[in-house]
């Protein structure tokens, strides 16, 4: 309430959209599903044929013209949703205007690309990272669970759930690891599947493809995480998404939670999701959240609207973003986001050359620049 006893209107959130692609078009999605919250000022894509039909399509300013997008500045920071190879060379140069960047994931290709990266934007740069693994519902009710020690101090993980930095992303935050050093080893694993969807649907016809498992073992001094991923896991109906997390007093596997009360008593909870408008609901579908037996270890903070997980856990990046350009805390910075990425290049050079390796410390971990 306001001196006049008013409620006070909510600011909504309007940021640019740089991209057209088919993960752009998530942002486009929330921000027509929440239009009391976000609101897209422009969007601004390479191609002026492509940009206009973005326009028609979602009836939102588009152009071709980088410079006078940049110059008109309908909004108060910009979503930059490129690809790997181009989105470090923007980001330097939007960060060098002072437009506040969120950027998808990973902010560089290479190490040497996320240095250069690190050492021109630093950590002044008001640059923070798309990471919405940790936000997804179930995922966030799993790091509550963990996070509230019920399962005592995490010791080991078993991460199946997403491909390079973003599996990584979840073992730092399962495992409450930040920049320590890591020792990996890995390897591949070729099996034949019948093929799934993919991002335009069904394949025509039953065809027997190659299923690619990148297996890995990450050693944190004396915490450990087993890595597994296939990437047919994103849309296959058959290949499902695994987590295991393993603690002094207890585990949480999947949707399920075991622990001890005391050392006699073994207690067990399931994570229950909670949706409304199904059987005979009339409130409408969406998700609610996430109950650990009688608890609410979750709660969507976008009740009534109609977004899939993904979309609700990139809704939470924009609104941390938001709050982040209007003097909020930092959420997921460049630092932590190429510290995912380096450990996942690392993870890919243990399981292409069956050798350990072992990561050093990197200047984004103490906040420095490389002077390079």
């Amino acid at each position: 309430m306001n001196d006049a006893g008013q409620t006070e209107t909510k600011r909504k959130i309007t940021f640019g959209l740089m991209g057209g692609g088919w993960r752009a078009e998530f942002y486009l999605r929330i921000a027509q599903a929440l239009p009391d919250e976000f609101a897209v000022g422009e969007i601004w894509m390479r191609d002026e044929a492509k940009a206009r039909e973005a326009e028609a399509r979602w009836g939102i300013r588009a152009t071709a013209d980088l410079e006078g997008f940049l110059g008109r500045r309908n909004f108060s920071f910009v979503v930059l949703s490129l690809s790997r190879s181009a989105a470090a060379g923007y980001i330097e140069r939007l960060a060098k205007l002072g437009v506040p960047v969120l950027t998808e994931t990973p902010p560089a290709e290479s190490l040497d690309g996320l240095l250069r990266l690190y050492d021109s934007v630093g950590p002044a740069g008001r640059v923070q990272v798309a990471e919405q693994f940790i936000l997804q519902p179930m995922h966030a009710a799993r790091l509550a669970v963990v996070r509230s020690g019920l399962i005592g101090g995490a010791s080991h993980v078993q991460v199946s759930a997403g491909h390079g930095y973003h599996g990584i992303s979840l073992v730092r935050h399962l495992l409450g690891v930040g920049f320590e050093d890591a020792e990996i080893s890995g390897r591949q694993i070729v099996t034949p599947l019948v093929q799934g969807p993919g991002r335009r649907g069904l394949p025509a016809k039953e065809v027997l493809v190659d299923s690619k498992q990148d297996l890995a073992l990450l050693q944190f001094g004396g915490r450990s995480a087993l890595f597994d991923f296939t990437y047919d896991q994103y849309f296959s109906r058959i290949r499902r998404h695994r987590i295991l997390v393993r603690g002094h007093r207890g585990e949480l596997e999947g949707r399920e939670v075991r622990y001890l009360k005391d050392y006699r008593t073994p207690v067990t909870l399931e994570l229950r999701r909670v949706d409304a408008g199904q059987d005979g609901n009339l409130e409408g579908y969406y998700h609610e959240g996430i109950l650990a037996g009688s608890d609410w270890v979750y709660r969507n903070p976008f009740p009534y609207a109609r977004l899939s997980d993904e979309e609700i856990a990139m809704a939470a990046c924009l609104r941390s973003m938001g709050s982040y350009v209007e003097g909020g805390s930092s959420f997921y910075s460049l630092a932590e986001a190429s510290q995912d990425q380096y450990l996942s290049l690392l993870m890919a050079e243990a399981i292409e050359t069956g050798k350990t390796v072992t990561s050093v410390r990197q200047p984004w971990a103490d906040g420095t620049a490389t002077g390079m």
